[in-house]
């Protein structure tokens, strides 16, 4: 049987991952209104071009854990943004290859950079060992959401 003092632990928990979803749609509304800004998804899928360069749009839909036609309409932002291009390879005709721009390149390192900074200030008051603890939790949050 759970104790009170877990089932309350687990309850805040459940309430900041409530939170966390509520900030991510409205950074989505920022992203969908202003230009220049950038959704989780935006970034996470610049960043997995820039780790692992030019990517289909079935490579990057995997990277970015969405389905195919949610990364189609993510890199037809993206490319109206002038973040990435799309090319056709030569071997295979019915591939779209997606690659960073330049100007893509340094909007993911800009927002990279924001990130780390935002954090580092933000969270000052954690050590290693305590952030390593979060992001297992985190980990096991986006396991159990998908159980949902």
């Amino acid at each position: 049987m759970t104790s009170p003092d877990r089932a309350q632990a687990l309850d805040r928990l459940a309430r900041a991952a409530y939170r966390l979803s509520a900030a991510d749609a409205r950074l989505r509304g920022r992203a969908t209104r202003t230009p220049g800004a950038l959704s989780l998804t935006h970034a996470r899928a610049l960043r997995t071009l820039a780790d692992q360069g030019p990517l289909t749009i079935s490579q990057l839909a995997a990277g970015t854990e969405t389905t195919g036609a949610a990364t189609t309409q993510l890199v037809n932002g993206l490319a109206a943004a002038g973040y990435v291009t799309r090319t056709r390879p030569p071997e295979d005709k019915r591939s779209v290859l997606v690659a960073l721009t330049d100007i893509g390149r340094e909007r993911h390192e800009r927002r990279r950079r924001a990130l780390a900074e935002a954090l580092d200030t933000d969270l000052a008051d954690y050590d290693p060992a305590a952030l390593d603890s979060a992001a297992e939790v985190l980990q096991r949050l986006s396991a159990v959401y998908d159980r949902l």
